[in-house]
Parts: structure tokens; sequence; C-alpha cells
């Protein structure tokens, strides 16, 4: 049975007190008996632990803590782009002319919790939403590595729910990715990060994400629809890259963005007829009409689980507030 841990501080902490781990069930935690600094701290020396914790040994009440991320920020923060055929297609591609994975990084620094503020920086006007699945190493992988479909909970810890807020109106006329993608408050996650049974990894494609902005559904599919599977992704970045335990790797996300390319015929002449700078400048003043686009005080909600209901990573909410 997958096991739901928890990072938080007491609501009557002072600022400068560690954060503690704990086991969620229900409305209450088990308090796990060592300080962990880092994510990659206690799946290297707490999961064990967690793992014994059981009901009965839940004293403390959700409602008197807060909850943090998970993962901390000294973690890497490797992104997976285009990683659904839906979303490659409202992007104005064509997912049979895309055979690579695209693999991009965001700063660990706009890591932050699954109930804080997103804040938008006062020269951003075109925010977006996107709900990825998170994936948190269990080992440190240094050199290459072939990851079979069925041996995942042999290098990963367990999942997490992501949210990839950008800033389109950076990320896409400066091409600048990790910028648009990295404004501090732009990278929330959590509420925990669900510890899998080898069993339970093998139902990932089962997982349903689900985007709401002020209750309305922008974003809902399977992690089935993923075009590189997570098996795939660890053993092609086992070959260029270091990853640690407690690193996280955010997976893509499905059609449902604010930002969609316009059609044939204007992406045609944007790209064959117009100068960078002209394109561009038309793309954000369309921009500025879409109403999708996030807005102060717009709430999101996301989740993700089975159907069943047996695999859940909890419910995730931010508001966006300006700066």
């Amino acid at each position: 049975m997958a096991t739901p841990v928890v990072r938080f501080q007491l609501k009557n902490a002072a600022p400068s007190d560690h954060a503690h781990w704990g086991v969620l069930f229900g409305e209450r935690i088990a308090l796990l008996d060592q300080h962990h600094a880092t994510t990659g701290d206690f799946v290297r020396q707490g999961m064990d632990q967690a793992r014994t914790r059981r009901a009965s040994d839940a004293t403390l009440a959700l409602a008197d803590v807060t909850l943090l991320s998970p993962v901390t920020t000294n973690q890497q923060f490797i992104c997976q782009g285009i990683n659904y055929e839906s979303h490659v297609r409202e992007s104005g591609m064509d997912p049979a002319k895309i055979p690579f994975n695209t693999i991009f990084t965001k700063s660990p620094m706009c890591i932050t919790g699954p109930y804080h503020d997103v804040v938008r920086p006062r020269h951003v006007r075109l925010l977006d939403y996107e709900i990825e699945l998170g994936l948190v190493m269990k080992v440190d992988l240094t050199q290459e590595r072939q990851v079979a479909a069925d041996k995942l909970h042999e290098v990963l810890a367990g999942v997490t729910i992501v949210n990839d807020v950008s800033a389109r109106d950076v990320q896409l006329p400066q091409a600048q990715f990790y910028k648009g993608k990295s404004y501090r408050t732009f990278g929330p996650v959590g509420p925990y990060l669900l510890l899998l049974e080898p069993q339970e990894w093998l139902r990932l494609p089962a997982l349903r994400m689900t985007l709401s902005v002020n209750g309305s559904v922008r974003q809902n599919d399977l992690c089935g629809s993923m075009i590189h599977a997570p098996h795939q992704t660890l053993s092609e970045m086992s070959g260029v890259h270091d990853l640690a335990a407690g690193d996280l790797i955010a997976t893509g996300t499905p059609s449902g963005c604010a930002a969609k390319a316009p059609g044939k015929l204007p992406m045609f002449v944007a790209r064959h007829l117009l100068s960078d700078e002209t394109k561009w400048k038309m793309f954000i003043r369309s921009g500025l009409k879409n109403p999708l686009y996030l807005q102060p005080n717009d709430v999101m909600e996301l989740r993700i689980h089975t159907d069943d209901g047996r695999i859940d990573l909890g419910t995730q909410r931010n508001r966006v507030v300006a700066a």
C-alpha cells in the first residue's frame, strides 16, 4: 500500500525552526523520529521508517501544520517538454516530426508548497499552468543504465504533483524555457511524496491528471498518454546527466493549457512573412485577449489519482497573486 509522506512546519514554530517529516493518515500525521534536511536525506535515511508508521502513531493534527513541498530546493528539477501528443498538437506541431525526448531544467528555487501563493511578476502578462506527474529519485544514477518498465521501483522513490507554471511571454519570444519557467513560486510541488510499492509502479499509466482554474476543468488526461515513458526517460538521462536521490523529474503536460498555436494559415504567415519582432508582438497582443491565462486571485486546483482511488497523490491548490 502506498505511503503518503509529508514535509511540514508547525504553525506555531519560529521561521528558523527546521521542517519535519511524517506520514499522513487522514487528518493526522505520524511524525518521523529523525530530522532530514533534504529530500535526498529522507530518501536515503527515512523511507524505511516511514513505511513502518501506522495510524495509531498519528498524533499530530494536519490542521496544526503548514505543508511544504516534499522536494527541497537543493535537488535538481528536470523537466520533459511536449511529452503528450495532445499538447504537441495544441502547440502547433506534428508529433510524428518530433521523435526525440525534449529535456530542460527549471531552477529549484522556483519550488514552493502545495498551498502557497504563486506570485506573478510585474512584467509577466501571459501566465500559464501545466499539471505534471513528478518522479522522485530513490538512488543516484551516475552512469548509463537501462531501466526496465517493471523495475522503476529500483530507481524511483515515489511520485508527486507538479505544476510547471510558465510565463509564456518570456518563454516563447525569448526562447527561454529556463527563465520563463523558473521565477520564484513557479513550481508548486505536493501535497505529499507518495511512496509506491513495486507492483503499484505498474499502474502509472492509469493515473489521471486533472487541473481546474476557479472550478472549471482545463486539463484532464491519463499518464498513459505520455510519448516517452518514465523508464525510457530515466535510461536516456542516465547516459548524459548525473541524477541523485531526491531529484525531481516532471514528465510533461497534456493539452488544455492557455497557450495554443493559431491556425495553419496564421502559422504560415508568421513563420515566412513576418519578422520575429512583429510575430511575437502579435502573439502577446492576441494572448492578452485570451481569458484562459491566469490572473491575480485565480485558484488552480490539481489532482492526480487512479479512477478507482487506490493510488491518490492528493490535491494541490494555489492562488495567483500579483507581485
